[in-house]
């Protein structure tokens, strides 16, 4: 019982325990239930589950709330529609990815369910070492601010440039280094096949593996934006962790509803380039310009959500009415 009370990294462990057993059922569940073969997903259960695992995320949110209270509750729910709102661009990125190498729908799930635990293991090293810097050097939190506002201007100026994974450097990189398989072996990530050089057998690498890989380094890059975003808004290591694994965990759910549709989505990217200068500008305008040193966390979810929410409702109007144009 000591040990359940005991402080871990400002939570007590049950907290953290929680959390851990709730990822753990939801995984075994998608896993072990859902999806026991391998199977192309419609759109139609792909919003269901993703409506459930948002519904999950909400639960867990108001337990935060009540447990922790109010000003936690409302970083942990704007933390999580930041990270919801950029994994949209994820999924953008990731459906290149899988068109690259030709993957079949029915084998990306399973790509994208080992992306996810490795991304949970990842953002973990990524958070807990951005929270030690915070801890013990406040002033990198400026560092992140600034860097969020330059991110969020680059993409306003890139946000019509698509990216070019043939031509990516990494992309090359690994095919020369690694032995590759020309072709696909259904679901399996390495498979042993006969050197033509030496004629030995020798495991090679599948092309689903190395589109595992490159999502991987792509999520990295990502995180390298949603982590100092969540920073901006609290420095609670556990809101910090639990709302991005939160918002990550309904991503291989709602990939292939987004995927679908995510030419829909093209004005987006404008407002997400807009919640980062807003979130980078708030540690300056919290730490200078106001007497508490904060800004009320109910304005910052309010702005966030404001500006998410017409970047989607602009995308699809906009989108609507250019396809309607073109039908004429």
């Amino acid at each position: 019982m000591e040990f359940l009370s005991a402080d871990w990294l400002g939570t007590p462990a049950w907290f953290w325990l929680s959390f851990g057993m709730i990822v753990i059922a939801l995984t075994a569940f998608d896993l072990g239930v859902l999806h026991k073969e391998d199977r192309e997903m419609g759109v139609r259960e792909s919003l269901i589950l993703s409506a459930f695992y948002i519904a999950v995320a909400m639960v867990f949110g108001l337990w935060v709330w009540i447990e922790r209270g109010p000003d936690l509750g409302m970083k942990y729910f704007t933390g999580y529609f930041i990270e919801k709102a950029l994994s949209i661009d994820n999924v953008f990125i990731i459906s290149l990815i899988f068109g690259f190498f030709a993957i079949p729908r029915r084998y990306q799930y399973r790509a994208l369910l080992w992306g996810i635990l490795a991304v949970i293991v990842l953002r973990g090293g990524m958070i807990a070492a951005g929270a030690a810097l915070v801890q013990e050097f406040y002033w990198t939190l400026y560092i992140f601010a600034a860097f969020l506002i330059v991110t969020g201007i680059r993409m306003l100026w890139a946000a019509d440039h698509e990216p070019d994974i043939g031509n990516n450097v990494l992309v090359r990189w690994l095919s020369r280094h690694m032995r590759i398989t020309q072709k696909l072996h259904g679901p399996s990530f390495l498979v042993r096949e006969r050197d033509a050089a030496s004629g030995k057998i020798v495991w090679a690498a599948t092309p689903l593996l190395l589109a595992l890989v490159i999502i991987n380094i792509a999520d990295i890059v990502f995180a390298v934006d949603s982590v100092p975003a969540i920073f901006a808004i609290t420095t609670d290591t556990f809101i910090v962790y639990t709302s991005n694994i939160m918002a990550i965990l309904g991503l291989r759910a709602l990939y292939f509803a987004l995927a679908a549709m995510v030419h829909r989505f093209h004005y987006l990217k404008y407002a997400l380039a807009l919640v980062l200068v807003f979130i980078g500008a708030k540690i300056f305008i919290g730490d200078f310009l106001t007497e508490t040193g904060k800004v009320p966390p109910a304005f910052s979810l309010g702005v966030t959500f404001a500006l998410i929410l017409g970047g989607v409702v602009w995308s699809l109007w906009k989108t609507r009415k250019d396809e309607q144009a073109e039908a004429q």
